[in-house]
């Protein structure tokens, strides 16, 4: 799928140095001076060229035809941040960060984002400056701090920080889904984890990923300081590395603070309902900007916040994660970081060690995967072949769209699917919610993507069958 990139591992560079070096060597020996010339020529030819290969040109008309074309289809809004060394190359924002009936205010560099599970960089990296200062150990059982969650004295801080502790999981229940619009303290997020009255698995067993855990060691940077999470924030992290964009929200998004808000795009750009961000606490409430992701996760990698053996320690990968920090691979190159999403903001972060490569994108309108435009974008970074989408779309007669309007049900699941037509456009609305347009794929087939929901209609029967990953459904037209 990726070819062999043309760019030199900076590994292999190093190699050619000491080369070089044993080279340089020979010319204080007895060898002839015509012996000497060629091998220097060689060996400044050598590095030259390795060289070139590392400092390669980043095509950034291409980046912007890229990014233009995602504005123009209406597949992305966001901001992206490519940075080297500490040195930003590129940066590039599309799309809007509020609409409203009288105004659409562009999203910029400035524009501040809700980075969801991203958040868990951040709370594993404090709880490691803890580590550092010997206030913790990754020993400790859950029952020193936590004593009432269920198996808490089997329970490591490495078996949390690491989503192997078998807490159970609350998200789905109705008490925490209530919560949705009005949110809850980091204590009332407890309590509710307290009394779920079981673990899931074995610690240490296997991993599931969890917002739970990381709840939890939120608390524990409160508990282990006597100060909020956002007091650690700034004092560990952001003040520290001179982040002025990074806060833990709670609430709504508010645009005074030049924050962005969450978008669908049906008939044009829905807002999403609000949801109360305090829920994902150290799980997923910060917020940011590309410009300072980067930042972080360089400073991160300079050992400039918690020490080398933290670091080494965060970023020790089983079942391709280790202490809040995951790994991705993309043309045979291994990045570290995270991603993060919740409606239709999404995140990621990626560094590449080898060459302190940083990259962060972040979005509030998930239409093109977010996945997909990272691959391209480092495509087009490393130079490898990328043919930008065209993003068109089949048309499909009105006439064949009509029959597939209608309302459609299943016995046993609490809600409908209504499939409206406007024009060449069919679109689907759940019940309290903005229509979503479809994307046909063939005459009877639409998906939305994201989410990576797929209908497929039988009109001679009236139904439509609903797909997602594994699930499979199928809903009948009511009369």
């Amino acid at each position: 799928m990726y070819p062999i990139d043309m760019s030199i591992n900076i590994l292999y560079i190093t190699k050619y140095f000491a080369l070089a070096g044993y080279l340089i060597g020979l010319h204080s020996r007895e060898v002839p001076k015509t012996m000497k010339t060629r091998i220097s020529f060689a060996t400044f030819l050598t590095l030259a060229l390795l060289t070139a290969g590392y400092a390669q040109t980043l095509d950034k008309a291409k980046l912007d035809k890229f990014f233009d074309r995602l504005a123009e289809k209406n597949k992305a809004m966001g901001s992206l941040t490519i940075a080297r060394d500490g040195k930003v190359l590129y940066t590039r924002a599309i799309g809007y960060s509020q609409i409203t009936a009288t105004e659409k205010k562009p999203i910029t560099a400035a524009t501040r984002f809700r980075i969801g599970s991203i958040t868990k960089m951040f709370t594993a990296t404090m709880v490691l400056h803890l580590v550092d200062e010997k206030k913790l150990k990754l020993t400790d059982t859950l029952d020193k701090y936590f004593p009432r969650v269920p198996g808490a004295n089997k329970i490591t801080i490495a078996h949390v920080l690491s989503h192997r502790s078998g807490i159970h999981g609350i998200g789905g229940d109705p008490e925490y889904r209530s919560l949705r619009t009005k949110g809850a303290t980091p204590a009332e997020l407890l309590a509710m984890i307290e009394k779920s009255g079981t673990s899931d698995f074995e610690p240490g067993s296997k991993f599931v990923y969890t917002n739970e855990n990381f709840l939890l060691m939120g608390l524990l940077v409160e508990k282990l300081t006597g100060k909020t999470y956002q007091e650690n924030l700034t004092k560990m992290i952001t003040s520290k590395i001179g982040l002025k964009d990074t806060y833990a929200a709670s609430g709504n998004p508010d645009p005074g603070k030049n924050e962005s808000f969450s978008y669908r795009y049906g008939r044009d750009w829905d807002q999403d309902p609000d949801i109360h961000w305090s829920l994902f606490f150290g799980a997923g409430s910060i917020t940011s900007t590309p410009n300072d992701l980067v930042k972080f996760i360089t400073a991160l990698f300079d050992e400039k916040i918690i020490s080398k053996q933290s670091l080494a320690l965060m970023r020790t990968m089983k079942d391709d994660y280790g202490f809040g920090m995951d790994i991705v691979q993309f043309g045979g190159k291994t990045y570290y970081g995270h991603t993060g999403g919740a409606q239709s903001y999404g995140a990621w972060l990626a560094y590449l060690p080898e060459e302190k490569l940083a990259l962060a994108y972040a979005t509030n309108a998930k239409l093109y995967p977010v996945k997909n435009i990272i691959s391209g974008i480092l495509d087009i970074y490393w130079n490898r072949p990328f043919q930008i989408p065209t993003f068109d779309t089949l048309e499909i007669r009105p006439e064949v769209l009509d029959r597939y309007v209608g309302v459609y049900s299943t016995p046993g699941v609490p809600l409908t699917y209504t499939f409206t037509r406007e024009g060449t456009t069919l679109f689907v609305q759940l019940p309290g919610g903005a229509p979503l347009r479809l994307e046909a794929t063939a005459e009877d087939k639409f998906k939305i993507d994201p989410p990576g929901i797929f209908f497929e209609f039988d009109a001679a029967k009236g139904q439509v069958t609903w797909k997602r990953g594994n699930g499979v459904r199928v809903f009948t037209k009511e009369k």
